[in-house]
């Protein structure tokens, strides 16, 4: 069973059961194979790619081509976890038909088993519209990084009561609206237990606290490629770029002394 290929029915059961979903945001063939080797049992391209891979200062600027090579990238590395492609800024809102032409593209051209979009109530007629397609969904509400500009910043949302009930009405219509899971980002722990005991789809946190059905995080957090910010929601479990910068400094150092190439690295 190591084997066979993840299904949207093995993240209810994983619900069900009580077992946690490991999931990571990837953007590259060898960052996924290395992933679905260590157990990660979801795979999303996100449009976070805009700034962890493409110096982009938030996700508006992220196309829907960058995220099918991407997307693709992952996929052939890994090939039992379940892929999710991110619906870039602009790429669903238009129009349900719109963002399932799109949808579609994610699934044909890059392989991904699915696709993620922002949003709640509003976005739920979509959320029907591509599943009813053959679609899966994966939801995401609460701080919505494409809503980046008309709410002045990243901020926590669901602090007061009127935010935790329209959230909780949120996480039930695109439950209802047929998606698989929902990602629960940047809210209050006590808001996405209350969401994830509601709900009978998966919840899968970034900063929403313990008692979300799984987590994921970002790759390049955790990794500790970045030095100039670290999320609260994130723990680094390396420091990747004091490693990469000794390297590549040897690697310089060397080149300019001549000791790079030796006899041993020449045929």
């Amino acid at each position: 069973m190591k084997d066979k290929k993840i299904t949207v029915s093995h993240f209810r059961r994983q619900k069900e059961a009580g077992k946690k979903i490991v999931a990571l945001t990837a953007y590259d063939a060898p960052t996924a194979a290395l992933a679905e080797e260590c157990g990660v049992e979801l795979i999303l391209i996100g449009d976070s790619l805009g700034m962890a891979v493409l110096g982009y200062s938030n996700t508006i600027p992220v196309t829907l081509e960058q995220i099918l090579h991407h997307c693709a990238a992952a996929r052939r590395g890994a090939r039992r976890a379940f892929i999710v492609g991110d619906m870039p800024f602009m790429t669903y809102q238009i129009s349900p038909e719109d963002a399932l032409r799109n949808a579609g593209r994610l699934l044909q051209e890059a392989g991904a088993d699915g696709v993620k979009l922002e949003g709640g109530e509003r976005m739920a007629p979509t959320v029907e519209r591509l599943v009813a397609a053959g679609v899966p969904v994966m939801g995401h509400i609460g701080l919505l990084p494409q809503n980046v500009l008309t709410s002045g910043g990243y901020r926590i949302a669901g602090r007061s009561e009127k935010e935790a009930e329209h959230l909780l009405l949120d996480a039930k219509a695109i439950q209802d609206a047929g998606a698989f899971c929902i990602v629960l980002e940047g809210m209050p722990a006590e808001l996405s237990a209350r969401i994830t005991k509601s709900l009978a789809i998966p919840t899968i946190g970034i900063g929403g606290g313990p008692s979300c059905d799984g987590q994921i995080q970002v790759v390049n957090d955790l990794l500790g490629l970045f030095t100039d910010f670290i999320p609260k929601h994130t723990k680094r479990y390396a420091n990747l770029s004091e490693d990469i910068r000794k390297a590549l400094g040897n690697y310089a150092e060397e080149v300019r002394s001549g000791a790079f190439p030796s006899s041993e690295q020449s045929f």
